[in-house]
């Protein structure tokens, strides 16, 4: 192997890889997340990927393709991807609407680079990883929540050309074809061996691979540069329609109990982004799922550096005055983030996202608040398990009854999102029909051809036995426009971000009713009614169910170069030399995962 070369070479691919020359109203479904509807934030497990296999003497570039080519409408993919070389292609298939992207990609890489092997990886890869295999530009699937020592031990077998049969984790092709799947035991029980993300690995490689735009997570990124801490992989809620509910990391990574990071590992990784940021960090998961005492440990050690940033916070079940007085006296600023999904105490009690009465929500709201919480954000769905059209448009008549009695502060904001375009495999709604979900699309294939419709709502897997995809559709729109009025009508949101929200969701609504009025027409006279409406369209997708900026924290900086930026440089500096010099003398694997192992749940 080449010491100088790439071992592994990570692309991140838009969800529909020809998005650019393509008609496609992509709607409202990345309106409640920081990217687009190209989900051009890749996976931060990338991060320790790479991370850890540099420990070990392994070249490991990222390339986030989505972003490259929204940042530039003339960045050339085949003429970019040709000029690279690695040993390995890797591409992310963590959520299924990459789908479409992921398998473009992968295509494309085998065609230019028939002697390089592909492998793909994620959540939904491992669901999927017997279809996966059968495409003839995919090498190897590697399966479960953690990948990390796989891949190692993949490279290692690679490099020393031995046989893959003791790979963990890993689905392949044997040289005659037939399709081999090692058992999935690499399944660690906490998240100390690597860190995730790895902020660090990131600032070292754009000075080694000399691109920072191949590592923006997101296109708004420079703009706004949110960052997160990771408490754990696996949860213990298991919501019917999510494909990381405890159900689902059972299902698909043989999980049965969450892998937390340590209050200890998890309040350094706080440390690290205040030495180059000073933008809000999201904490994904409720701080307390690992328990109450661990949750105290976090917030001390955090309240030790005086927390320039905001932290934000995300609530699974009801909290009260211990918690977020603990909060309150550990960081500066604070805000939350509930995710209720429905006003309807026995819908939520059936689909599992804050199964607990309104009036426990409300006493949340309430002690929340009076600690100091500076936003508090609710987010309502439609599509959800037996919720019907009705039921959906009655969050607004709840969201007025909450400002009522809390909104005088102007700091309690609700959004509304659907569930699509996909019902996530591997959830209960998806595998079990007392759901009440008609699935559409079961296999890889289905839903790739789905991304392929024009119209988001015609790319949704799923029907209930309570709604339509037309219904679900109407129902999103109404649901945010009302919300919309009312936001404005109680001065939470100026007459710009209330007049630009309207002006969109009236474009949206309108571009639905002619995609559906030409689906209606002859194959021969539907190509010229959609090329008529192709700017109608393109206006379309940047349409948003809340203003663009409503769902932002305010920030007063952006970045910050503090000394840990430049010892880290440094010290990274130092270590690449070092890394070459083993490479030079063969080292390598020389930090493999030596920790605990859970058992496989089945």
């Amino acid at each position: 192997m080449n010491p100088f070369g790439r071992d592994l070479i990570f692309l991140h691919p838009p969800s529909i890889y020809d998005f650019r020359g393509r008609d496609v109203f992509r709607g409202p479904i990345a309106d409640a997340v920081p990217s687009t509807g190209e989900f051009e934030m890749y996976p931060v497990g990338l991060t320790s990927i790479a991370s850890f296999l540099e420990k070990n003497h392994y070249n490991v570039q990222i390339v986030n393709l989505a972003h490259r080519m929204m940042q530039r409408s003339g960045f050339d993919v085949e003429r970019y991807v040709s000029r690279q070389q690695a040993t390995v292609f890797g591409i992310d298939l963590h959520w299924l609407p990459h789908v479409q992207g992921a398998l473009a990609v992968a295509e494309m890489v085998k065609r230019l680079h028939p002697q390089s092997r592909v492998l793909i990886g994620g959540l939904s890869a491992s669901y999927y990883h017997a279809e996966l295999i059968d495409y003839p530009f995919v090498d190897f699937v590697v399966r479960g929540d953690s990948t990390e020592e796989p891949v190692r031990q993949l490279l290692q077998a690679l490099r020393e050309g031995s046989g893959l049969e003791t790979v963990e984790n890993l689905t392949w092709k044997r040289a005659d074809g037939s399709i081999a799947v090692n058992p999935l035991t690499f399944i660690p029980t906490n998240l100390d061996y690597v860190d995730v993300p790895d902020y660090r690995y990131a600032m070292r490689s754009v000075f080694k691979y000399g691109n920072l735009s191949n590592l923006i997570p997101y296109i708004e990124w420079m703009r706004y540069p949110l960052t997160m801490v990771l408490n754990s992989r696996g949860c213990t809620q298991n919501c019917s329609v999510c494909g990381g509910s405890a159900a689902a990391y059972r299902r698909i990574g043989h999980r049965s109990r969450p892998a937390y990071r340590s209050p200890q590992k998890l309040a350094a990784d706080v440390r690290t982004i205040t030495s180059f940021s000073r933008a809000p960090i999201f904490m994904v998961h409720d701080p307390r799922i690992g328990g109450m005492n661990r949750c105290r440990d976090i917030f001390e050690r955090i309240a030790a550096f005086d927390l320039p940033n905001e932290l934000i916070l995300e609530l699974f079940f009801p909290a009260g005055g211990d918690f977020f007085s603990l909060v309150a006296a550990s960081v500066r600023s604070w805000s939350l983030e509930i995710t209720i999904e429905s006003h309807d105490e026995e819908l939520r009690r059936v689909n599992g996202k804050f199964p607990f009465t309104n009036e426990m929500l409300e006493s949340t709201i309430d002690s929340a608040l009076a600690h100091g919480c500076r936003k508090l954000d609710l987010f309502f769905m439609v599509g959800i398990p037996h919720q019907t059209y009705g039921r959906a448009l009655e969050a607004v008549d709840y969201y007025r009854y909450l400002l009522e009695r809390f909104g005088r502060s102007g700091k309690l904001h609700a959004y509304v999102s659907p569930l699509g375009p996909f019902l996530d495999p591997g959830s209960p709604a998806f595998e079990e029909p007392e759901f009440g979900y008609r699935v559409r699309h079961r296999t890889l294939e289905e839903h790739r051809r789905a991304l392929t419709q024009i119209s988001w709502k015609d790319m949704l897997s799923f029907e209930t036995e309570a709604m339509s995809r037309e219904e679900i559709a109407l129902a999103t729109y109404r649901v945010a426009g009302e919300l919309n009025e009312l936001k404005y009508q109680e001065g939470l949101i100026d007459v710009a971000t209330y007049s630009a929200v309207s002006h969109s969701l009236a474009a949206a609504e309108a571009v639905l009713r002619e995609i559906d009025r030409a689906a209606r027409l002859p194959t021969d006279k539907r190509e010229a009614a959609l090329a008529m409406i192709r700017n109608q369209i393109q206006a379309a997708n940047g349409a948003a169910l809340c203003g663009v900026d409503e769902l932002k924290w305010p920030l007063s900086q952006r970045f910050h170069v503090g000394g840990t930026v430049a010892r880290a440089l440094a010290g990274g500096l130092l270590r690449e030399f070092r890394h070459t010099a083993a490479r030079l003398a063969g080292r390598y694997d020389v930090a493999p995962f030596k920790g605990e192992r859970a058992r496989p749940s089945t």
